[in-house]
């Protein structure tokens, strides 16, 4: 009668199979750390838009644009949605004058990630819509966009 065969893996083996799968984790990690930046970013990018058409649509039927108040209800009197998260606080503030233009923002609330800005402004009876991201990342207030072409210092149109 044969004796059984050791079935199963050598102890070299199994090291060996750990490290390759080691090496394939540091070779992946940043590359998914810097998706779920991303991620965190297109909040914003998504609620700015969203600010700027609600701004449009907001002035077509008041004749005017909704900025920050003493009680910041601005976002709220827009009726789309957008609060303060753990990545970004929102605000609209007036561009010029109130008639002129409106600059609503992301301010990132975390030193990994970048700010956004968008504006809104009048050209006789139309509005025209702007989308800006801070060159760096970081914590600091985006510089508002100066009309419908150009994004303040230190920011980039994005579209």
């Amino acid at each position: 009668m044969p004796y059984a065969t050791n079935a199963g893996f050598t102890l070299i083996e199994l090291l060996v199979v750990i490290i390759i799968i080691g090496i394939l984790s540091a070779i992946a990690m940043p590359s998914f750390l810097g998706q779920t930046t991303k991620a965190r970013q297109s909040e914003a990018k998504t609620n700015v838009g969203a600010m700027n058409r609600a701004q449009q649509t907001y002035y077509f039927e008041n004749q005017k644009f909704v900025e920050d108040e003493s009680d910041s209800t601005a976002i709220e009197k827009l009726g789309i949605g957008v609060e303060d998260s753990a990545n970004y606080i929102y605000s609209a503030t007036a561009v010029n004058n109130i008639q002129r233009g409106v600059a609503n923002k992301a301010q990132a609330d975390n030193a990994k990630l970048k700010g956004y800005a968008g504006g809104v402004f009048t050209a006789s009876e139309l509005t025209q819509a702007i989308l800006c991201e801070a060159n760096e990342k970081g914590m600091d207030l985006v510089a508002s966009p100066t009309d419908a072409n150009n994004c303040g210092s230190g920011s980039s149109k994005i579209r």
